[in-house]
């Protein structure tokens, strides 16, 4: 993922300092070569000794004591990327100013690589008008930032501040590094079944559990896609993606018929529900009043509707989750939903399908193609959907007009 790549890992005088061992950790895991560098204060948060054991190089802290006598230009050149987490409030500031007061600073101002911040502090410090402005001047020269978190804060205290989970970093990371074969592109995913009310309590649902669906969007928004996201369910947001909540059939049908127009991928990954109440009990329906008669509806067929109307250039994708003749069942759907790929899956074979981590799973081109996917975790399955609209894309590209000749 991130084998070769140079990063320089700075860590600053906050709490959270010890989530930077976890992030090297994962640095490493992925292939980085990485560069520790650590500011005065962040030694009264972690010990340089244990980033020292985990990183390819040992800590550096200093302008006057490292083995090179300019370290910080040496690291600023060197660089593939640096990031920066915890960021706190004070290493915001001095950035965005410009101040070179430790090696960290300096290095900072020393390249031309992309850097990535993270910052980490109480609350009422994020929110602060100064700490916003300091933000939006290092978005403004492209610095790439990964929100804090809101949850449990040191001191007891809860809200938004709390360093983002190294994964999501290590996203970012990886997002700005790879360049992208989707950089460029919009790409709108749903995720999760519907739920349609039969009264105020109870509901008509099925088994999705929505984690191949936030897979797609992960992947592609770690190839440069912008992702927006149509879920049913709640599961934590993968960097760079925006989320759209619904519940049921009619709102996911809402939502995605705004969206796709102006998309250039849409991967219907959600398990609709084919059927609804035609009219839900406004209160709950009570045991003692007996069996209740309920009568049911068809609801939209969401990707036929967006076949239909599918824009020149679009890639439409769809899911086909079966008990029996996969593959008969499959190829029926692609070709009268208009799709330019199904993914097909038998969720009756065992680590497949619904509520499982992994997946297996058959592609079925519009134009004849077919490939299989073994057993595998659903990143894994995400990257193989993505590598064959990527490919999908490519072939429907016009060509090149000739270039003019004197």
């Amino acid at each position: 993922m991130l084998a070769g790549k140079r990063i320089v890992l700075g860590v600053t005088g906050g709490i959270a300092a010890y989530k930077a061992v976890d992030l090297c950790r994962r640095l490493v895991d992925a292939g980085a070569h990485v560069v520790p560098v650590m500011t005065a204060g962040a030694e009264h948060f972690l010990g340089r000794t244990t980033l020292s054991a985990l990183a390819s190089e040992p800590v550096q802290t200093s302008l006057w004591n490292e083995a090179s006598p300019i370290p910080h230009t040496r690291l600023g050149q060197s660089a593939d990327l640096i990031v920066v987490a915890p960021a706190t409030a004070r290493l915001l500031a001095a950035y965005a100013a410009g101040l070179s007061s430790d090696l960290l600073t300096n290095t900072l101002l020393a390249t031309r690589a992309p850097v990535v911040v993270c910052p980490a502090m109480h609350t009422e410090m994020w929110e602060h008008p100064a700490v916003q402005a300091n933000i939006a001047t290092l978005r403004s020269r492209g610095v790439h930032i990964v929100e804090p978190e809101a949850g449990r804060l040191a001191g007891g205290d809860t809200g938004t501040g709390r360093l983002a989970a190294p994964e999501r970093i290590l996203a970012a990371i990886v997002r700005v590094l790879s360049g992208g074969d989707l950089a460029g592109t919009h790409v709108v995913v749903s995720a999760g079944g519907t739920r349609e009310p039969i009264d105020a309590v109870r509901v008509i649902a099925n088994r999705s559990s929505g984690k191949q669906g936030y897979a797609i969007a992960a992947e592609a928004s770690a190839r440069g896609a912008q992702v927006t996201l149509v879920s049913t369910v709640d599961l934590a947001v993968p960097f760079g993606v925006t989320v759209l909540a619904v519940e049921t059939a009619a709102q996911m049908e809402a939502a995605l018929t705004g969206l796709a127009p102006a998309a250039d991928v849409v991967v219907m990954a959600a398990a609709v529900a084919d059927f609804r109440p035609v009219a839900a009990v406004p209160g709950k329906i009570k045991k003692d009043q007996g069996v209740p008669q309920i009568v049911l509806e068809p609801t939209p067929d969401i990707l036929a509707g967006l076949g239909a109307t599918k824009p020149a250039g679009q890639v439409l994708v769809g899911f086909a989750a079966e008990t029996s003749d996969l593959l008969v069942h499959a190829a029926a759907k692609l070709q009268r939903k208009h799709l330019d790929l199904i993914v097909a899956n038998d969720v009756a074979a065992p680590g497949v399908g619904f509520q499982h981590d992994t997946n297996a799973v058959t592609l079925l081109g519009a134009d004849g193609t077919t490939r299989t996917v073994a057993l595998a975790d659903k990143r894994a399955i995400a990257k193989a959907v993505l590598d064959t609209v990527v490919e999908i894309r490519g072939r429907d590209q016009p060509p090149h007009p000739p270039l003019p000749t004197s």
